[in-house]
């Protein structure tokens, strides 16, 4: 069973894997993945380096910054980007679960997952939910950014109420829930449906 899990910049996604990590589940983080797969997978550098330019890697580094700056308010370089990137990670996590597939189930964590319809991939959906005003705090703390910045970000992003619509399961982490209870209910349900 593969489960999908996502949430808003600064919802605290990670913070939840980490606790189902904790708990023996695999987790892909598919951000993660496709920062390394862009600097790695040379078929990917070179059709990036063919639309982007060859001064987005620097000694075979990818320069995030400008790679971001081509793309951001420009939402046809972002889609171009995305149906660059999205194939080989899907063809990664097609490799990482093949290597775990003795396991119960696994989560694909993602912060675009209903935005890519990646999530029509996946068993089950876990949307984390946090009120606004706590996401732009803990983004703010943790990126150095000024509240604008993060407010930017956050209106790029598909609102959680969208999101909401199309979860199978919401854990709200506004820092009151006793989240490690949550965690250890969809463990448990997830540990049953497993076939």
């Amino acid at each position: 069973m593969f489960i999908g899990i996502t949430g808003g910049i600064g919802s605290g996604k990670t913070f939840i894997c980490e606790k189902f990590r904790a708990m023996g589940v695999p987790v892909y983080n598919a951000d993660e993945r496709a920062k390394f797969l862009m600097e790695n997978d040379e078929s990917l550098i070179a059709v990036l380096k063919s639309f982007f330019g060859e001064e987005i890697y620097v000694n075979n580094k990818l320069q995030r910054k400008l790679l971001a700056s081509k793309v951001f308010n420009n939402k046809k370089a972002l889609a171009k980007l995305n149906s660059i990137v999205h194939p080989a990670v899907e063809k990664d996590v097609e490799n990482w679960t093949e290597t775990h597939k003795n396991k119960k189930y696994l989560l694909k964590e993602a912060a675009l997952l209903f935005e890519t319809g990646s999530y029509k991939q996946v068993d089950k959906t876990i949307l984390v939910h946090a009120p606004e005003d706590e996401r732009v705090l803990r983004v703010m703390k943790r990126d150095n950014s000024s509240k604008e910045q993060v407010l930017s970000r956050i209106k790029n992003q598909l609102s959680d109420l969208d999101k909401m619509e199309k979860a199978d399961f919401i854990i709200n982490n506004n820092g009151k829930n006793e989240v490690d209870k949550i965690v250890m209910k969809l463990n448990s349900l997830f540990s049953s449906f497993a076939y």
